[in-house]
């Protein structure tokens, strides 16, 4: 580590590529679009919690990146305070800011100027036109913030969530910004002695808890995942005016391919998501067998550059809004949501993905979002630490959980049902978990009971190969197990299989006379409602792997051109 000129702090080293150092053929192209000005000691360049940030580029100087402001607001990087972390220091040829400029996020730190320098100063909407569209310079910026995101989240940085950790609102605050990958961290009421001078710096009373502290002076109070979500700009400000082209509900790997391939061809698009963008892909530590990554890409990289695509592709992307009813009225489809205003447009794909099952399995209620969880992220991993975890599943997630999790240095036991891990799982993933010394493999097994006093004690698992039923120590319990559909709100809407997976193409009968003026046989991925698609895990006959669901979600914008066509021009277009 090198010395900053002029300043006996040290520069944080560039050990992932997260703070690269310009070239100055890289520095003259961002001035084209910025402003370069001198700094003071002391100034704040970027405040933690503001929403309209701008980027900046060290040319003189140092810039020192921080968590936490002092009682009065002020930051005093010289001597940090209590709740003040140092986190980065900069110097000249460094960028600053990370992946909530690029997704029109708050900023999840600030950054303060150590002393006397000078800086390039560019709008955040000049940076995000800059990093979507000039690879010179670009790819360099968001490889960075892709890996500062990791960083910030590792690190238990960005927003704080003060409550209990047995409390079901602050577990569900939790699971949210996990799930988004929002950084944060637990303030827990019992354990950190921060918790109480938060409470008393903010005015937050005791039932206004769990509460989400975002900056110095913005807080909220117990809010909903909606509140959250609008607060962190998950959520488009304005909705479109009129119809769109088209409506995508369900933001996991096959919604973001739909949105960004129809976005890019022109078509006004609005994603809605329910809970997360990325779905169950989003929260995987490592996908290794998706076309072009030969070292494998985390799920959540890969969600993150899909949404800087869809973003700059101006997509209207709505998280925390539960789709409750669809019809299709007066030429186009109308949805109705939870938390969030209804949306029409002209055709409309159902990409709302599964989810996992849960274990029949009594009590096992009590502990869920507590010690019991159907995702495995940073997050959880954090809770875990070094304490004993099972997983339950055969598949690739159940497999990916125990290797990640066992990464973190947890003792893991995989709980398999079937005789043999190659059965439902990747041959390349049973290798590594046979060989991995911290997983114990119990194949043939069941989880049949749980125990414990708040959280999670203890499980008890039939060896049924042997009879006989066994006591383990488990502290938290990950479940994998078979998955169902979200499609319980489009039950007398179109046409599902017995288990609930929609049906589409070949699955039914051509379409009926009512649509004889579209002129066209029905799509292959198109629902028994013509102009409603169906991409991903929910539809029947898919293929369950991230790969396939994305290549369904592209391949189903070119079936909602055609329709868009045959509704434009009738029959004539079809011929011709």
């Amino acid at each position: 580590m090198e010395p900053v000129a002029g300043s006996t702090l040290t520069e944080t080293p560039d050990l992932s590529g997260a703070y690269p150092r310009l070239g100055q053929a890289q520095i003259e192209l961002l001035g084209r679009a910025g402003t370069v000005r001198v700094t003071s000691a002391g100034e704040v360049l970027t405040e933690e919690g503001d929403s309209s940030t701008d980027f900046f580029v060290v040319l003189k100087g140092t810039v020192l990146v921080v968590e936490g402001l002092h009682a009065d607001g002020s930051i005093q990087p010289a001597e940090p305070g209590p709740g003040t972390r140092v986190l980065e220091v900069h110097g000249p040829g460094r960028f600053l800011g990370e992946l909530a400029l690029v997704e029109g996020q708050p900023a999840f730190v600030s950054a303060v100027s150590a002393e006397a320098g000078e800086v390039l100063q560019i709008s955040g909407e000049d940076l995000r036109r800059v990093v979507l569209t000039d690879a010179t310079v670009g790819e360099t910026i968001l490889r960075a913030y892709l890996q500062r995101r990791i960083l910030l989240i590792s690190s238990g940085a960005g927003i704080r969530i003060v409550g209990s950790r047995s409390s079901r609102d602050t577990v569900r605050l939790l699971d949210f910004a996990a799930a988004n990958r929002l950084p944060h961290r637990l303030v827990d009421l019992e354990n950190d002695e921060q918790a109480q001078a938060i409470l008393d710096r903010a005015g937050i009373l005791a039932n206004e808890l769990p509460a989400v502290v975002l900056g110095a002076s913005r807080v909220l109070r117990n809010p909903s995942n909606t509140d959250l979500a609008a607060a962190m700009g998950l959520r488009a400000v304005k909705e479109h005016s009129a119809s769109y082209d088209l409506m995508v509900i369900g933001a996991g790997p096959a919604g973001l391919a739909a949105a960004v391939y129809a976005a890019s061809d022109g078509l006004s698009v609005v994603l809605k998501e329910d809970h997360a963008i990325g779905g169950q892909a989003g929260t995987s530590p490592r996908i290794e067998n998706f076309l072009g990554f030969p070292t494998g890409i985390s799920g959540g990289e890969l969600t993150e550059r899909a949404i800087v695509q869809a973003r700059k592709f101006r997509v209207q992307v709505n998280v925390a809004c539960r789709a409750r009813t669809i019809e299709f009225r007066d030429g186009e489809f109308r949805a109705e949501f939870d938390e969030s205003g209804p949306a029409s447009s002209r055709a409309t794909l159902l990409a709302t993905g599964v989810r996992y099952r849960r274990l029949p399995v009594p009590r096992l209620e009590e502990f869920e979002g507590i010690s019991v969880f159907y995702a495995a992220t940073i997050h959880e991993a954090r809770l875990c630490g070094l304490q004993p975890v099972t997983v339950v599943g055969g598949g690739n997630s159940a497999g990916q959980a125990a290797l990640f999790l066992a990464g973190t240095a947890a003792p893991v036991r995989l709980v398999v049902r079937g005789a043999d891990l190659r059965e439902d799982m990747s041959g390349y993933l049973a290798e590594r978990i046979e060989d991995h010394p911290g997983i114990e493999v119990l194949l043939g097994a069941n989880i049949v009971g749980v125990d414990g006093s708040g959280a999670l004690e203890r499980i008890v698992v039939d060896l049924g190969a042997t009879g006989e039923q066994r006591v383990f120590d488990s502290r938290y319990l990950f479940i994998f197990i078979g998955a169902k559909p979200h499609t319980e709100w489009l039950r007398g809407t179109l046409a599902l299989d017995d288990h609930g997976f929609v049906l589409t193409g070949a699955d039914l009968e051509d379409l009926p006379p009512e649509f004889s003026h579209l002129g066209r046989n029905r799509l292959p991925l198109e629902t028994s409602v013509p102009g409603m698609f169906a991409a991903g895990d929910v539809r029947h006959g898919s293929v369950k792997r991230v790969t396939a669901a994305a290549g369904e979600g592209s391949s189903a914008v070119a079936m909602i051109h055609e329709h868009l066509r045959c509704l434009r021009y009738g029959p004539a277009s079809v011929r011709g």
